[in-house]
């Protein structure tokens, strides 16, 4: 039996199933405070009986290094009283493995093992919705370096006579994160996207700013594809954008496949996070064909 946990700032999205893409028994529980919201997950998994590994596909900042004291903890964080939490201390009672990873690289293994990364050696995932997170996969590995990757606070470069916003981010003000992302959408225009009776020149603005990341991720990375996915990559036309604008950026400097092709939106929808959560539970078993890189008990 497997466990997955999809931890989010707004919901913990759990499941259990006996392998990642078979039938799931799910729940969905708030982010509040950290003891009712680990207790509430807690309880769902007990109440399926002993579980062989948990895996969690989490928000960040958190430690993935299992060489690192704060191994499984919430580093600082903006949601209120969740810097210093331990996953691995609140899920203890389990007494299973956990494989603990980052919620971009959970839904970047999923669409990688199941979905539209399928083919893939170099795999990169981005999701935008409340945050701007980016994940790269090697082979079905997520790759980081002395933590992992923050390519959503990237600053990108700005037209300050054509937008003048400050950025909503709390550390960076003007950061990818505070110009793009879901709530610093709402704080530039008041709602969202989708919402917009003439979203056009607001979907040129934060088209051109992803493609700004997705030009960086080509020329640090040179993945095979970069999949865009979260609650904003569902406003119609945004992805076109980023397309349109990235290849204008790249200047044909270095060589992609169809740009269709290269930047695609991920197959497996909002099922991918809670599906990578299981595949990283999954990858600690006996005899998976791929071994963790961060796995701890």
């Amino acid at each position: 039996m497997l466990g997955g946990i999809e931890a989010g700032g707004t919901k913990f999205i759990c499941a259990v199933a006996d392998r990642p893409d078979g039938p799931l028994e799910k729940c969905v529980i708030p982010t509040t405070r950290p003891d009712e919201t680990l207790g509430a997950v807690r309880e769902f998994f007990r109440g399926h009986g002993a579980l062989d590994a948990l895996g969690i596909a989490s928000f960040g900042p958190v430690d993935i290094d299992p060489t690192s004291p704060q191994f499984g903890e919430m580093l600082k964080t903006p949601k209120p009283g969740w810097t210093g939490v331990s996953y691995l201390d609140a899920f203890e009672g389990l007494d299973c493995p956990i494989h603990l990873d980052t919620d971009v690289n959970g839904a970047g293994l999923a669409e990688w093992r199941l979905g539209a990364g399928q083919g893939c050696r170099t795999l990169a995932y981005v999701t935008v919705g409340t945050g701007i997170g980016a994940g790269v996969l090697r082979d079905g590995q997520s790759l980081s370096g002395a933590g992992h990757y923050e390519m959503g606070h990237i600053r990108p470069v700005r037209d300050g006579e054509r937008d003048t916003f400050d950025g909503s981010c709390p550390f960076h003000g003007d950061c990818l994160e505070g110009l793009a992302s879901g709530p610093a959408i709402k704080a530039r225009w008041g709602m969202g996207l989708n919402e917009m009776a003439e979203p056009g020149p607001a979907i040129e603005l934060v088209g051109g700013y992803l493609a700004q990341l997705a030009l960086s991720i080509t020329l640090t990375h040179r993945p095979d594809r970069i999949l865009f996915g979260g609650g904003v990559m569902k406003t119609p036309g945004l992805i076109d954008v980023i397309r349109e604008q990235m290849e204008r950026l790249l200047a044909g400097y270095v060589s992609i496949p169809p740009v269709r092709d290269y930047i695609a939106a991920p197959s497996l929808g909002d099922d991918a996070g809670i599906t990578g959560a299981l595949c990283l539970a999954a990858s600690v078993l006996p005899g998976a064909e791929a071994g963790p890189r961060h796995a701890g008990k």
